[in-house]
């Protein structure tokens, strides 16, 4: 479930003033640079993670800040608002740090770890660790990924008796683009054991459970995007929460 929005916004003029203040030589303007920052805001109808609702099925503002070295290493923040509750409260923050690179026959890997945390919550401890990879590569058009996370036992992935548990995740992605035209189509297939299971999340005790997308997004105008889903999950359908839905989102990348 990947610092508040005053936070990336502060973090995004610091970068823009560290950037600002390096002299902008001759020499340098066509050098390769070792570091790059990216980062998006965005504004979706629906917070779905793994096809579950972290919204109550209401819009959530998002954004995210990343700076890659040219050795491939980075580290990340994202940030998303949350339906309020005790546990996880109104803001959810992932802090990331990762690797990723080429390895051969087309292939890029992808790995590192993410934290994520609640600073609102004040019941329990939702914060938990995930270790992730994923191994990516073209086919003609199409864009191919699998990928996998772990959470280890631990405080913030419990039983409902709040014992210590362990969650998989394992995922599959293919994003194909519509050639002359700025349109992408993207699907999306996912498998949960665990106690992060959409069956489990909803009381019926099934540690097992998919998740499905399948979607477009375009580029319309400068760096703005906007893209659609039809997102679901398999178990129990909750109104706002795990029912299957339409999910619209408008980003800003820079």
């Amino acid at each position: 479930m990947q610092t508040s929005v005053r936070g990336l916004l502060a973090a995004c003029l610091l970068a823009g003033t560290a950037l600002a203040a390096t002299p902008a030589l001759a020499d340098d303007a066509d050098a390769p640079k070792a570091i790059t920052i990216t980062g998006n805001v965005a504004l979706t109808t629906d917070y779905r993670f793994r096809g579950v609702s972290l919204s109550g099925g209401d819009p959530a503002i998002q954004g995210g800040i990343t700076i890659t070295h040219e050795s491939g290493f980075y580290v990340s923040t994202w940030s998303s608002s949350l339906q309020q509750t005790d546990v996880y409260g109104s803001q959810e923050l992932d802090l990331i740090g990762g690797w990723s690179g080429n390895i051969g026959g087309g292939l890029k890997l992808d790995a590192g770890l993410l934290y994520y945390v609640y600073p609102s919550g004040h019941v329990g401890n939702g914060n938990y660790w995930e270790p992730y990879a994923s191994v990516s590569g073209t086919v003609g058009p199409a864009s191919l990924k699998v990928g996998m996370a772990y959470d280890w036992k631990q405080k913030g992935v419990t039983t409902y008796a709040g014992n210590k548990a362990d969650n998989l995740y394992l995922y599959g992605n293919v994003d194909v683009a519509i050639p002359k035209t700025p349109l992408t189509v993207s699907g999306h297939l996912g498998y949960t054991d665990g106690t992060l299971a959409p069956g489990y999340l909803t009381g019926n005790g099934d540690k097992t459970g998919w998740d499905y997308s399948i979607g477009a997004s375009a580029t319309v105008y400068g760096p703005l995007s906007i893209g659609v889903s039809y997102i679901g999950v398999s178990g129990p359908s909750v109104d706002g929460y795990t029912d299957d839905t339409v999910v619209g989102t408008l980003t800003a990348s820079f």
